[in-house]
């Protein structure tokens, strides 16, 4: 099983990144996915989730308006479009499956907001 980052990096404020999580190993299409962050000493934070179909999305108040997540389940990938980023959006950004009982994790990707 492998969730596998990327598209992080160093941005400027107010610019957009797009992060990317590839997933194998297991039926992505059955799984809810979700991305979650974590700041320097700060504790890990939920951002927003995605149904197994895509057809519900879910985000956190600190992101709505700015952030979209979106999944491809014919390319087991799950998508962050970030807009619009903050200072504070600055954070290990992981991705998240689970179904029932079942939960993986992904190493998670540096985004940098810096001028």
């Amino acid at each position: 099983v492998q969730l596998v980052e990327s598209g992080g990096g160093l941005v400027q404020p107010g610019g957009s990144l797009r992060l990317s999580c590839a997933a194998s190993g297991f039926t992505f299409s059955n799984y809810v996915m979700r991305w979650y962050r974590q700041a320097p000493g700060k504790e890990r934070e939920l951002v927003a989730h995605i149904s197994s179909g895509g057809g519900s999305t879910n985000y956190a108040d600190f992101v709505k308006g700015r952030f979209t997540i979106s999944r491809d389940n014919a390319k087991n990938t799950v998508y962050l479009q970030m807009n619009s980023l903050g200072l504070e959006d600055t954070a290990v950004y992981y991705c998240n499956a689970r179904w029932v009982t079942r939960e993986y994790w992904g190493q998670g990707i540096q985004v940098t907001v810096s001028s």
